[in-house]
């Protein structure tokens, strides 16, 4: 379940920050900065690779 909440924000935050980086969200110091694109970008594969393996092991915890 860890993981799965883990993964979630990983995803929103990287989300976020991708949005900002590419401009789309408008209001900080990182809009528009192409490295927060990167980086969000990253950060929301992490997240969606957490999310993958938690389901996958509440899956076979059963």
């Amino acid at each position: 379940m860890t993981l799965i909440i883990v993964g979630v924000v990983a995803l929103l935050i990287g989300a976020l920050f991708a949005g900002q980086g590419a401009n789309l969200i408008p209001g900080s110091s990182m809009t528009g900065d192409r490295t927060w694109l990167y980086i969000g970008l990253v950060l929301a594969v992490v997240g969606i690779v957490l999310l993958v393996v938690g389901v996958r092991r509440r899956r076979n915890d059963r």
